[in-house]
């Protein structure tokens, strides 16, 4: 194995062929001989390159709708044989097969087949076999062939190429790692598709996670921890990762994780009237839903105005100037957006470590997918938590039914419980969060630490008793002992909304009736670990 390997012969086949004059400029420069399939055969003669088709090479002609051409000892002889190996050399002289140096090949688009929702045989026909082949081949026998896979390596290579004449050892390497890695990802995007898309199985015996690095982040969760950003390969939902960042430094790992709470909870709300969620690592402390974004701002950060500074903020609808101007009041991290208007963002200019994202449009809470935790050992993946409250599921269990508001601000606290860290307590009123509890150990200290925010909320806007008073108040899971509901009561909720479900239910329906509740039952709960 020698260090610079000369290019003499390169093999040609491209999918995109994005920078391709670039790349057959360089190499007719170097008098590198090209051979190459179809139409990338016929676009280097339409930019003036003599190119050798690769049935010429073999003396075997591309068959069967172009699905046979480059599966060939004198291709794969050319890309496989140990150049420094006699027997090699004699078996590549008494066949006739001639080395090949270069192979530049990317796949048959089958990432993007599936995304336009072609039909099946389509998507079939764009499954790659020749191209992988020929990856694999020269990315094995990198010692000796340099694999090009990716169009940003064009310009080191044509490097390499004018200043040596051929490609060193390094960067054969690296080029033969990132081969590997596409063909790694390209068979699990199939392997996928077949599991998921045409088995219909969920939880397949095999399961594979790709994703392309989209960045380096500055550090994880801690400066001692080293992180980056990837992007998934194949059908995904756009969200946080792929918004266009207007202004503001370079977002973090924990930016990004509060960011993604934050869009995810108000989501929930895409369909409904201007609303405000402010998350504070990872947990809302103040959410709201009002006639105006500003008024949904104002009344969102009044449920905890201390947790908020240093929070991410996330709106439904576009973002206005004036809201936009309250937002930067305190010292806020990341905004999130569906869009935000000119005002928005010059008021937001003044800001200049603030980010903004604009994601143009919401998630379907709805959607299916799954979700990855990692544990020692091994992976856990389940489905995504997209229950959905319909009015059939509610019972009440209460001698006292709720009222029409309550019935409101029932469905409002359990929505925004659903995203608040286990064990969670959540008291609205009006469409405010009043006191949100996250977390804590057991049920009854969660309900007591949100009272405990609402009354300091109460005391620092001068209301003459806090929101909790009169509100409804949501369990992500059930009340396991009445002690839970009766903190609940002692803060003045009149409402409650919960799943049910324990075995001392009925201690807990009768604590609800002697306080004078009213009690929903869901039948579903929304723990958050």
């Amino acid at each position: 194995m020698t260090d610079i390997v000369p290019i003499r012969r390169a093999l040609i086949s491209l999918s995109d062929k994005s920078g391709l004059e670039t790349l057959a400029a360089g190499l007719a420069r170097a008098g590198v001989e090209m051979v190459s399939t179809g139409g990338t055969a016929a676009k280097l003669r339409e930019l003036g390159h003599p190119v050798r088709d690769v049935s010429d090479h073999t003396g075997f002609p591309e068959m069967m709708d172009g699905r046979v051409k480059t599966l060939h000892p004198k291709v794969h002889g050319g890309l496989l044989a140990v150049r420094d190996n006699p027997d090699h050399v004699a078996a590549m002289e008494a066949h006739d097969i001639g080395a090949i140096d270069l192979v530049v090949v990317n796949l048959y688009p089958f990432e993007a087949t599936v995304a336009k929702g072609a039909p099946r045989d389509e998507i079939i026909e764009n499954i790659d076999i020749g191209g992988p082949s020929m990856v694999r081949s020269a990315a094995k026998n990198h010692g000796y062939v340099a694999i090009v896979t990716d169009p940003a390596d064009y310009a080191e290579l044509l490097a390499q190429l004018d200043r040596r004449g051929g490609t060193d050892l390094n960067f054969r390497r690296k080029l033969a790692a990132k081969a590997y890695a596409l063909t790694g990802a390209y068979d699990s995007m199939i392997a996928s598709w077949f599991a998921f898309a045409d088995q219909g199985q969920a939880y397949p015996d095999r399961r594979f996670i790709v994703g392309k690095k989209a960045q380096e982040l500055r550090y994880g969760e801690n400066p001692h921890q080293q992180a980056a950003l990837y992007l998934p390969m194949g059908p995904s939902t756009p969200g946080v990762a792929q918004a266009r960042q207007v202004q503001g430094k370079e977002l973090s790992y924990n930016n990004l994780n509060d960011a993604n709470a934050a869009l995810e909870l108000v989501a929930e709300f895409r369909d409904g009237p201007p609303t405000v969620v402010i998350v504070k690592h990872a947990n809302p402390c103040g959410v709201a839903s009002g006639d105006s974004l500003l008024d949904a701002w104002n009344q969102a950060l009044a449920c905890d105005s201390v947790s908020a500074f240093g929070g991410i903020v996330a709106v439904n609808r576009k973002l206005d100037g004036a809201t936009a101007e309250a937002i930067c009041d305190i010292f806020t991290e990341v905004v999130v957006a569906p869009d935000a208007d000119e005002a928005a963002i010059a008021a937001f200019a003044r800001k200049k470590n603030l980010r903004l994202l604009l994601t143009g449009g919401l998630p379907d809470p709805a959607r299916g997918g799954q979700t990855v935790a990692v544990i020692a050992g091994g992976l856990l993946l389940q489905d995504r938590d997209n229950g959905m409250l319909t009015p059939d599921m509610l019972k009440v269990v209460t001698k006292r039914e709720p009222t029409e508001q309550e019935l409101q601000d029932c469905l409002f606290a359990w929505t925004v419980a659903k995203h608040v860290k286990s064990n969670a307590i959540v008291y609205a009123r009006d469409g405010v969060t009043a006191g949100i509890g996250a977390g804590q150990m057991n049920r009854r200290d969660s309900a007591r630490i949100a009272a405990i925010k609402a009354r300091e909320a109460a005391e620092t806007y001068g209301w003459p008793s806090p929101r909790t008073v009169g509100s409804a108040v949501a369990s992500d899971a059930f009340f396991p002992f009445a002690d839970g509901l009766l903190a609940a009561v002692e803060a003045g909720a009149t409402a409650v909304i919960q799943p049910g479900g324990s075995i001392r239910d009925d201690e807990v329906i009768a604590a609800a009736d002697e306080a004078g509740l009213a009690m929903l039952f869901t039948g579903m709960r929304h723990f958050r670990h």
